[in-house]
């Protein structure tokens, strides 16, 4: 086994190891949150608020979809970590080539199923009725590049594991850049309107995944996969599901409960509609930080714990918690004083504006609570007791989350400010469960 990576992640400064680590992630998480927000911005240019719906609403089913295979293909990642962590190269590759079988099918089924319900999918989402039709089209455009998704989404989790989070960086900065070109040709000279963003999309995360195959074909990433590495086995398969599931859930559970959220805005007009769909969307670009936490936690720790280095690994979860909320708190006070103009980029529509500024204001301060239990999710990943993300995330969801946007959107029909900081309570009650499960932790397993 190549042990250059495991080094520089098991030794050295921890602060170090995450800046090293957690910097490709960033800016590679960055540029693929480009592919949305771009998506919406160019139709923002190029269309009016029906087709802007209609993105922000069908790329939010994306997201969710595409966060649920992350999540699933964290397992991958933790695996590999911890066969890196202990210099079994055996078992890294076994994991390689059981995760290849595994994302193969769930891509297909995904695609096919998806798209016989793309239609009873629009219609849960109480899509407003002049974006139907918008909507469908993007959906079932971005449903055939599932394989695609999939594809770069698996690439990414096994180099994150080997310790390499720069080559991600470099298949999305080029997919980025013909996604960008390619919304322009499509929506802007062609004026397909959703169904050209769609086409961006697909077509730009298809060369992403060209360019990963020919990296791992000509690279030496000190994993050697052979062909009895794709036969299915069923203890590598299983650590694979075993950490992947609960995440994939998790993720899956997060994303119904904004969609719940986007439902809930959608039945309050158009303009609400489109001011939710419009924050959302900054929102996950203002979440790089807190978010790189989860995926730069578990692959660290997952390296250190395999490598026997669990002291190490317990200081890289208070180094990155501390990382997250500094930033958090110094965005949440940013979005404070500058709302209308950050949502103002992305439409003229002075009601929109007014409306997404009230949101996001009350929505920001979620940075903060969510940096800190990304960090714990990371870290209880790398320990293989993901069901204790799983727990504290629907736990906040079912009792907080969801409830509390709800009731505030009855309570106060003429603004979005309560919630927003609805969404902000639900990450804080799942910080204080994230504290009880970690100190059970320290006490039953010794780690």
């Amino acid at each position: 086994m190549d042990r250059k990576a495991e080094n520089k992640l098991t030794s050295g400064s921890v602060l170090g190891s995450i800046a090293c680590f957690s910097l490709p992630y960033l800016l590679s998480y960055f540029l693929q949150t480009l592919y949305g927000m771009a998506d919406l911005f160019i139709i923002g240019q190029f269309d009016e608020v029906a087709g802007i719906t209609a993105v922000s609403i069908g790329s939010q089913v994306m997201h969710m979809l595409t966060v649920v295979i992350v999540g699933l293909a964290m397992g991958t990642t933790v695996s590999i970590g911890h066969a890196v962590g202990a210099g079994d190269q055996k078992k890294a590759s076994s994991a390689v080539g059981n995760t290849a079988i595994l994302f193969m099918g769930v891509s297909v089924a995904l695609t096919i199923g998806l798209l016989m319900v793309v239609r009873p999918i629009v219609s849960v989402m109480s899509t407003p009725e002049e974006a139907v039709s918008g909507t469908i089209l993007y959906l079932s455009i971005c449903f055939i590049g599932i394989p695609f998704i999939t594809a770069y989404n698996i690439i990414s989790a096994i180099f994150r594991g080997i310790g390499d989070s720069k080559s991600p960086m470099y298949f999305i900065a080029v997919a980025c850049v013909i996604n960008i070109a390619l919304d322009y040709l499509f929506m802007g000279y062609f004026h397909l309107g959703p169904a050209g963003a769609a086409l961006g999309t697909t077509l730009s995360q298809t060369v992403s995944v060209v360019i990963a195959l020919t990296v791992i074909v000509r690279r030496k990433t000190g994993i050697s996969v052979k062909r009895a590495d794709f036969k299915p086995n069923h203890s590598a398969m299983g650590a694979i599901l075993k950490i992947g599931v609960p995440i994939a859930l998790q993720d899956g559970l997060i994303q119904v409960a904004f969609i719940i959220i986007t439902i809930i805005a959608n039945r309050r007009g158009l303009s609400d509609a489109a001011a939710v769909g419009i924050v959302e969307k900054i929102i996950s670009f203002l979440f790089l930080v807190p978010s790189s936490m989860l995926s730069t936690v578990s692959a660290l720790c997952a390296q250190n714990i395999g490598a026997g280095e669990k002291r190490r690994a317990r200081q890289t979860l208070y180094d990155a918690i501390l990382i997250a909320v500094c930033f958090g708190i110094c965005v949440s006070i940013l979005i404070q004083l500058l709302a209308e103009n950050v949502v103002g980029m992305f439409t003229s529509d002075e009601v929109v504006v007014a409306q997404g500024a009230q949101y996001i204001r009350g929505y920001i301060w979620d940075c903060i609570f969510a940096g800190i239990h990304f960090s714990f999710s990371g870290y209880f990943c790398a320990c293989g007791r993901s069901e204790l993300s799983f727990l504290h995330n629907i736990t906040a969801i079912a009792l907080v989350r969801v409830p509390g946007v709800y009731l505030m959107s009855v309570m106060f029909p003429a603004t979005l400010f309560p919630m927003g900081l609805a969404t902000a309570c639900g990450s804080l009650v799942s910080v204080v469960i994230c504290l009880f499960a970690y100190r059970w932790l320290r006490r039953k397993e010794n780690v």
